[in-house]
């Protein structure tokens, strides 16, 4: 099938379409890896999953190209995919350690002699929490651009950005919850 052509050979319809998706993919994909990286942990998956994103969102661009803001219907989709992911992985591990438990020792409590980074640390914070966290701090977005992406109110983006930042501190430190935030003592 063939797109229609207007009187200076420029492609309409379809290949519009096309180019513009095809710019907005360049523009953003490592973005949206980077935001599924921080979101699930997992390196290697957040490529994958922004890609499903970008497919999803190529499957609506025309519904995507007319938000008001795009990048946040992206940042959305990356989110929720990123949820449903880590929802998947702990009900495996959750079948994992029910299979193991009858056979394995468990050990109680945290190693503490191990040195905690950031992402483990995030890893431990609530999905929506970590989330805004990320969002927030690690992509410099406004409360209102987070609000935006997460599909929540700018009260929820404050509540849970707050109460993500006191249990990086429990977890970190206060010195480096308050460097990942930005802020210098």
């Amino acid at each position: 099938m063939s797109t229609a052509r207007d009187t200076t050979g420029a492609a309409t319809g379809t290949d519009a379409a096309s180019a513009e998706f095809h710019a907005f993919f360049e523009r953003h994909h490592a973005e949206l890896a980077r935001l599924a990286h921080l979101l699930t942990g997992e390196a290697d998956a957040a490529d994958d999953l922004a890609a499903d994103a970008l497919l999803a969102l190529w499957h609506r661009w025309d519904r995507v190209r007319g938000a008001e803001h795009p990048v946040a219907y992206a940042r959305g989709v990356v989110a929720n995919m990123a949820r449903g992911r880590i929802r998947s992985t702990v009900r495996e591990r959750r079948r994992v350690a029910l299979f193991w438990s009858q056979r394995a020792e468990r050990s109680e409590g945290p190693d503490v002699a191990a040195v905690v980074d950031v992402r483990q640390a995030l890893e431990r914070l609530p999905f929506r929490k970590r989330a805004c966290v990320v969002l927030r701090h690690a992509f410099d977005l406004s409360e209102r651009d987070t609000a935006l992406a997460l599909g929540v109110s700018v009260g929820t983006v404050k509540s849970q950005t707050s109460r993500g930042m006191a249990e990086l501190q429990r977890h970190l430190g206060a010195g480096a919850a308050d460097d990942l935030a930005g802020r210098r003592h």
